[in-house]
C-alpha cells in the first residue's frame, strides 16, 4: 500500500466545517487543498450541461472518465472540466440536489478515485472529502473525522445561504442535511464513516481556529504535517 507523507485527511458529513477548517489548515502548513467534493460537483454540473440523466450509471462513468477534474485556484473552489472552468456554478441549488446521487456511482467514484491519489502523491497536502481516510489513503498519517451536530450543521448551512443572498426556511434546510446524512451513510460504495484510526473531532462548539489548533497540535504530536 502506498505511504502517503504529510497528508492530512478530512472527513465527516456535510457542512461540519471541513471546507473552511482544511484550507485555514492547508495555509497554516503551506500545503496543497483539495476539496474532493467539488470534483463530484464539477462532474454532477457537466452531467446536467450534457443532459445526462443522473439514473443513467454508465453514461456517468464514461464522463467521468473521460473528462479528469483539474483543481485550478489555491482555495479549490474553481476547477476545469470538459474544457469549462467552473467556480461558483458548482453550488447551484440544482447541483446541490444531485451531486449526492451522483457521487452514489461507482464508476463516477472509482475515477475520482484514481485522481485523488495522484494528486496526493507527492504529499503537503489536506484533502476533504467524506471517504478520504476510509478508501482514497487509507494510509495517510493522519486522519481527522469532523462532525457537529445535524441542528448545528443545518444552521451554518442556513447561514452560508443567507449570505449568498438565497433565503431558504431552516427546517428545510435541516430537512435537507438529514436526507444527505442518509444518503451518505447508506451508499454500497464508500458510505460516510470514521476509518478505524481517525481522530474524532466535535466542531459544535468550537470555533475554526480552535479546530485547526487543535489538529496542528494532534500533527506535531504524530511528527508529521511539517511545514515546507
Amino acid at each position: 500500500m502506498t505511504s502517503y507523507r504529510n497528508v492530512i485527511t478530512i472527513d465527516g458529513p456535510v457542512a461540519a466545517g471541513k471546507t473552511v477548517v482544511g484550507r485555514t489548515l492547508a495555509r497554516h502548513l503551506g500545503f496543497d487543498y483539495l476539496d474532493t467534493g467539488n470534483m463530484y460537483r464539477a462532474i454532477t454540473w457537466l452531467a446536467i450541461r450534457s443532459n445526462i440523466p443522473i439514473g443513467d450509471a454508465a453514461a456517468l462513468e464514461e464522463l467521468a472518465l473521460e473528462n479528469p477534474v483539474r483543481i485550478t485556484s489555491p482555495q479549490g473552489d474553481e476547477v476545469e472540466v470538459g474544457g469549462h472552468r467552473v467556480g461558483t456554478c458548482l453550488r447551484t441549488p440544482e447541483v446541490n440536489s444531485q451531486v449526492s446521487l451522483v457521487s452514489q456511482v461507482s464508476g463516477v467514484r472509482r475515477a475520482m478515485v484514481d485522481q485523488q491519489r495522484a494528486l496526493a502523491a507527492n504529499g503537503n497536502m489536506v484533502m476533504v472529502g467524506r471517504d478520504i481516510g476510509t478508501v482514497v489513503l487509507p494510509s495517510s498519517e493522519l486522519k481527522i473525522y469532523l462532525t457537529a451536530s445535524a441542528n448545528n450543521r443545518a444552521r451554518r448551512r442556513w447561514q452560508e445561504l443567507q449570505d449568498r443572498g438565497q433565503d431558504r426556511d431552516f427546517n428545510l434546510v435541516l430537512e435537507e442535511t438529514q436526507e444527505r446524512d442518509r444518503l451518505d451513510s447508506q451508499r454500497q460504495d464508500s458510505p460516510l464513516k470514521p476509518a478505524e484510526d481517525s481522530w474524532m473531532v466535535d466542531s459544535s462548539d468550537l470555533t475554526v481556529d480552535q479546530v485547526v489548533e487543535l489538529i496542528l497540535s494532534r500533527a506535531n504530536c504524530l511528527g508529521g504535517a511539517t511545514p515546507r
